[in-house]
């Protein structure tokens, strides 16, 4: 049986991409802070200290690794100094699993690589993966860095080694600071929602479909960048109609109470033909679907959070 080591298994991609794993056959390590429900082996381990972390890679002796730990706090991290202490976890990382004898690696990116500027250049919005790379966050840049850096290693090191690159994600269990789930928690609370007009069109990924992407692509023998989306960009005004539909009070929502930011692009869709044809993955989410179960989700939890003493 092929193993892997996860990181960021406890997280809100991770805890999805543990049980697809699972289905793919792998013996499931992670290593982490938090123990994710469903592996067959935990490491405890700060990713961010050399000493822990390498010991850890070791003691898991896994042939593969899916790498999906990073900074993520809403709001912070597209600037976070964080983000240059990940990079260097994330080298050392990479470059331990493939001295342990390690085989296959693959690490999660970012749609932020690419040059949204540039956007009404390539295909009204629509992102293949040649598509230029001149992030403008530092997130964006330590991702973008990363990736190069590792690909170049991997060339030399005989590892193989994909680089899933992830759009906009939703569904249940979203920390604050996410669009639908801030949403959805707004609405329900009878809280207005203020907003942009909403014209701006995004690709959004329920996020168990983004779980069970990563897994595939794992299991894959695809290398380079894969896109990660649903390759459909809708507006977010659409989304959030739904969501105030779902929940009773689209009355609540305030549209063009905030400006929308100078340079967001007005599209961002992802191309997945790499995704679909050579990984073999179609997301199983339709957009309705997924926002039906996401807004339940939050209805549930808010009703257990009301009620509990």
């Amino acid at each position: 049986m092929r193993r892997v080591l996860v990181t960021g298994g406890a997280g809100f991609v991770g805890r999805h991409a543990v049980a697809a794993l699972t289905d793919h056959g792998f013996e499931v390590h992670a290593v982490g802070r938090t123990a994710p429900p469903g592996v067959q082996a935990f490491h405890a381990a700060d990713l961010l200290d050399e000493v822990q972390r390498r010991a850890a890679v070791r003691a898991a002796g896994a042939s593969h690794l899916l790498h999906l730990a990073w900074v993520t706090t809403p709001g912070r991290y597209w600037q976070a100094p964080d983000n240059l202490d990940w990079t260097a976890a994330s080298l050392d990382l990479v470059r331990t699993f493939r001295e342990a004898g390690g085989s296959r690696a693959v690490v999660a990116g970012t749609c932020a690589e690419y040059d949204w500027a540039d956007l009404p250049g390539v295909q009204g919005g629509r992102l293949p993966e040649s598509a230029p790379c001149r992030p403008a966050t530092l997130y964006g840049s330590a991702k973008d860095g990363l990736r190069r850096i590792l690909h170049a290693y991997a060339a030399t090191a005989g590892l193989s080694l994909a680089w899933g690159r992830l759009f906009y994600l939703y569904g249940p269990g979203e920390t604050p600071g996410r669009l639908v789930g801030d949403a959805a928690r707004a609405l329900i609370s009878g809280q207005r929602l203020a907003t942009s007009e909403g014209r701006q069109r995004r690709d959004f990924l329920h996020v168990a479909d983004a779980g069970a992407a990563f897994a595939a692509l794992l299991a894959s023998g695809v290398g380079g960048a894969v896109n990660i989306g649903s390759g459909e960009a809708v507006p977010v005004r659409a989304i959030l109609e739904s969501v105030g539909a779902l929940t009773g009070r689209p009355d609540l929502i305030d549209f063009g109470a905030r400006p929308l930011g100078a340079t967001e692009p007005a599209c961002i869709e992802a191309d997945i033909r790499r995704l679909t044809d050579e990984v073999g993955f179609r997301p199983a989410y339709g957009l309705e679907a997924g926002l039906v179960e996401t807004v339940e989700g939050w209805r549930a939890a808010l009703s257990n959070a009301a009620s509990a003493p």
